[in-house]
Formats: structure tokens, C-alpha cells, sequence
């Protein structure tokens, strides 16, 4: 008897893990790029509004976060339950964009909203911004995806008093300055992105915290050299999170040169903002191998981190120059 109800509960453990398996393949599949002029232009004409300042950098906003809870499987970071449990990439990817709506919701709420430092906030980016702030990995009471979804509300409520043209407390400011202010922002971030990319093959760095400051100093005592190498174990998760930030970042520097397109024509930047969205492009090329390869740096096999690092780099260096240009007089 014991026998034959091992035998038949086999079959229905293979079952499930082959619909957990597909599952967790739907699930983890990467979004590609889409067409930001295009979204906005469809949700303004949904909305039958204009496209005024500020319409499609908050549209952007408004669908990568609905897109980190209405996507296949949901929000996967706080998942509780195969196969969300035991994915990793997908999650990874996930707090990637995270990071850089966050980062976008605070630009929102504390200079493309406001006119000048003494003028007040708006009350709906305020609500986002705070909403956007809860822990990835809550799961109950509340759940972080019930709050991204009251941030999306808000993010949309903005949206509609910014077209309202009896909604006046409701702003976007496109001024070179405001712009600046976010693209510094985005330095730090695909700066911090490139360096932990290359950590995959390890790098002896040199303490270079207090260079070009001889007054400088800092809290505790530092070692002038160390080792900055990723564990085996968390290459694959540095990728696909550099992954999302970046896939991000493309999306609202897309949504950027639209809204701040007169900026941009009077700097003569245009062409500089097109090519450090290029290059994120790249970095959102389909990964042909089954795996994240960490071969080193001239070895046999390729080193899927550092190629995506060489990209970034190179957006990095243009985001620089362009936000350099854009505070010149």
C-alpha cells in the first residue's frame, strides 16, 4: 500500500516542479526597451490632453513602476512561495529599477515640481515619493507592492492636475539647472554601477577618498589598499540589478529629452544626450549564454559584467560632459 502511493505521488511532484519551472522561466523574462514618445503620445491622446512640460518624464515614471507590480508573477522581491521564493535574477532586476524610480520620485518631489528652494511641495509627489520608500521585501501589513500601486495613484493624480489648466499649484519646471541637478544624481549611480560590474574579476584599489584635498579627513582610519572582488555567488545578481538600473535610467533619460527638449536645443546638446542613450541601449542586448560568464579580464571566456561595465562607463562619461555643458552660461 505504502508502495503504490509513493509511486503515485511521484508523477504529481514532477508535475509541479516542471509548472514551477515554466513558471519561474515566464516570470524572469527581462522587458526590452519600448518607445517612450510613442507611450506618451498614445496616454496623452487616451487622456485627451496636451503633451505639456513634465507630461512624459512623469508618464515614464508611471509606467516602470506599474510595470514592477502588473508584470508576470507580480512584484517578485518579497515573494513568500515558489518559484518566486527561489528566483534571484528577476528580483535583482526588480530593485535595480527600484533604486532609480526612488531616486526620480525625490528629483520629482524636490526640484522639477518646485519653482525655487523656498517654494512649497506638492502634496501628491510628496505621497509617491514617501510610498516609493517602503522596504522591497515587505510582504504583509503593508505589502510593498500595495504601496507602489497607492505611489502609481499619486504619480497619476500629479499628472492630471499638471494638464488641469485650473490646477496651478500643479508644476514642472524644464530648466537647466533642475536637469543638472538629476543628471549628477545619475552620474553617482552608473558610476557606483561600473565599479561593482567590474568587481567581478577583482581589482586592487588604491584609497583615493581624500585625493585633491589637503584639509580633508575622514571619521576612521582606512587601509591605503585593498581588494575589491564579487563573491561567485552574487555575479549573476550584480548584473541583472545593474541590468534594471540601467533599463530604467534608458526610459527616463528617453522621457528627459522630450520634456526638455528646448534645454537641449539651446545648449546644443541634443546629440550628447542621444548618444549616452545609445550606449544604454547597448546594455540592454539580449545575453545569448544560459548563464552570467565571469571569465577574467583576457581570458578565455567572455566576462558578461565588464562588457555591460565598458557601456556604462562610456554613458557615464557623456552624462558628465552634458551635465557640464548644461551649467555653463
Amino acid at each position: 500500500m505504502a508502495v503504490s502511493i509513493k509511486k503515485s505521488i511521484i508523477p504529481i511532484v514532477l508535475v509541479v516542479i516542471f509548472i514551477l519551472w515554466l513558471l519561474s522561466i515566464w516570470w524572469g523574462w527581462m522587458p526590452s526597451a519600448y518607445n517612450v514618445k510613442s507611450r506618451t503620445q498614445e496616454a496623452a491622446k487616451i487622456s485627451n490632453v496636451e503633451m505639456i512640460p513634465g507630461y512624459a518624464t512623469t508618464t515614464a515614471l508611471i509606467d516602470v513602476t506599474t510595470w514592477l507590480v502588473d508584470k508576470p508573477g507580480g512584484f517578485l522581491s518579497n515573494d513568500m512561495t515558489p518559484p518566486g521564493l527561489i528566483m534571484d535574477n528577476m528580483p535583482a532586476f526588480e530593485y535595480g529599477v527600484l533604486e532609480q524610480v526612488r531616486d526620480l520620485a525625490l528629483v520629482m518631489r524636490l526640484d522639477f515640481s518646485r519653482s525655487q528652494s523656498q517654494s512649497t511641495g506638492d502634496k501628491d509627489l510628496e505621497t509617491a515619493q514617501n510610498k516609493m520608500n517602503i522596504s522591497h521585501k515587505n510582504w504583509m501589513l503593508p505589502s510593498a507592492e500595495k504601496e507602489y500601486k497607492l505611489a502609481i495613484n499619486a504619480f497619476k493624480r500629479y499628472r492630471s492636475r499638471l494638464v488641469a489648466e485650473d490646477q496651478t499649484e500643479a508644476q514642472f519646471y524644464t530648466r537647466a539647472d533642475n536637469l543638472s541637478d538629476w543628471l549628477r544624481e545619475i552620474e553617482k549611480r552608473l558610476g557606483s554601477i561600473s565599479q561593482n560590474l567590474s568587481a567581478s574579476v577583482g581589482n586592487d584599489v588604491f584609497d583615493t577618498n581624500l585625493a585633491g584635498d589637503p584639509t580633508a579627513r575622514q571619521s576612521t582610519r582606512s587601509a591605503s589598499e585593498v581588494e575589491i572582488k564579487t563573491s561567485w555567488f552574487k555575479i549573476d545578481d550584480v548584473f541583472y540589478e545593474s541590468r534594471g538600473a540601467t533599463w530604467a535610467i534608458l526610459h527616463f533619460l528617453k522621457a528627459v529629452e522630450i520634456d526638455f527638449a528646448d534645454v537641449l536645443e539651446k545648449k546644443n546638446a541634443q546629440v550628447s544626450l542621444k548618444q549616452i542613450i545609445r550606449d544604454l541601449e547597448a546594455t540592454q542586448e539580449a545575453v545569448w549564454s544560459p548563464m552570467v560568464l565571469n571569465g577574467s579580464g583576457f581570458g578565455f571566456l567572455a566576462n558578461h559584467s565588464l562588457v555591460m561595465a565598458n557601456y556604462v562607463s562610456r554613458a557615464n562619461a557623456a552624462l558628465i560632459d552634458l551635465r557640464r555643458l548644461l551649467e555653463q552660461g
